[in-house]
């Protein structure tokens, strides 16, 4: 692969070559290979960054001019600390920052596309592996996600899965935020963080610092993200580290994105549906303690039940 000499981009080569005996033909184009990208390690970091910072500040978007609306005023000298009581008070000001996700996770895949397919001139699919690596197909993808399901709930029950969560107010806020969480786990977060985490950002590093070094720099990326709508629940937040793990196992091992999609989709299905059907079933369990929020809960979740 030759290197544009003025962008540094990799050139893929979609040229035509000619054949002896005859004038020339088209050349099959060589097929992209996920673990040699066509982007380096710093606009895959490049990305991530601005990726946590629209999960930081984006809810700002929505939750300041609801806030002005609803009387408060940002001339008062304690505004920050009345503004942080209230966007964890009022059901409207959660439900609105927890929809800000929504368009976080669509800046956030336009922002991977750009960097992909280099403004459409490769291939997002290829680049990234969107493809079934040989035996592990569509039916033992979702069967891993299942067993992946059940695994990491022994371990974050074996660990203390039972303390509340910041996640969790924030689900039991109303039924607008729980519905909104539950589709959004589903619809865009499987996706959105594969593609950041086990596609750009593994593929990426994984040329520096080999498969193993990309595995644990990814498993620390993706868990420690998720510390702040997890915490003080180290069961929950081991079992998401558990599910980065194997994701994060089945890329290398395959080579290919598309199984880790499948498998995350189906761990953060089955953990929607619980989420919408347990407000129906009968409580057996005495209700939780409530846990202090740290500083801005709700700007700092990052959605995955995943």
């Amino acid at each position: 692969m030759s290197t544009d000499s003025q962008s540094g981009f990799p050139i893929i080569d979609q040229g035509l070559h000619t054949q002896p005996g005859s004038s020339y033909s088209p050349t099959v184009r060589r097929p992209l290979d996920p673990n040699d990208p066509p982007w380096g390690l710093g606009g895959a970091l490049l990305v991530w960054l601005v990726s946590v910072g629209l999960i930081i500040f984006l809810p700002l978007v929505f939750l300041i001019p609801y806030s002005l609306q609803r009387g408060l005023n940002p001339a008062q000298p304690d505004y920050v600390q009345k503004l942080a009581a209230f966007a964890i008070s009022d059901k409207t000001a959660i439900f609105l920052q927890v929809f800000s996700l929504l368009p976080t996770h669509i800046l956030t895949f336009a922002m991977v596309w750009m960097l992909v397919t280099r403004f459409g001139r490769v291939s997002f699919r290829e680049a990234l592996g969107w493809s079934w690596p040989g035996p592990l197909g569509l039916w033992l993808s979702v069967s891993m996600g299942f067993a992946l399901f059940f695994l990491a709930s022994f371990v974050g029950k074996l660990l203390g899965a039972d303390k509340p969560t910041q996640l969790e107010q924030l689900i039991n806020s109303s039924i607008a935020a729980r519905y909104t969480i539950a589709l959004l786990a589903v619809f865009t977060a499987p996706f959105v963080e594969e593609f950041v985490y086990r596609g750009i950002l593994y593929a990426a590093l994984q040329k520096l610092v080999g498969a193993v070094g990309a595995t644990i720099v990814v498993l620390g990326l993706f868990t420690l993200i998720h510390v702040p709508q997890y915490w003080p629940n180290f069961g929950v937040i081991a079992a998401i580290g558990l599910l980065s793990l194997a994701l994060t196992v089945v890329r290398a091992y395959t080579g290919r994105l598309l199984p880790c999609i499948v498998i995350h989709l189906v761990f953060n299905g089955i953990t929607s549906v619980i989420l919408l059907v347990e407000p129906y079933l009968p409580q057996f369990e005495p209700v939780k303690d409530q846990v202090n929020p740290v500083g801005f809960v709700v700007q700092t979740v990052v959605l995955l039940i995943r």
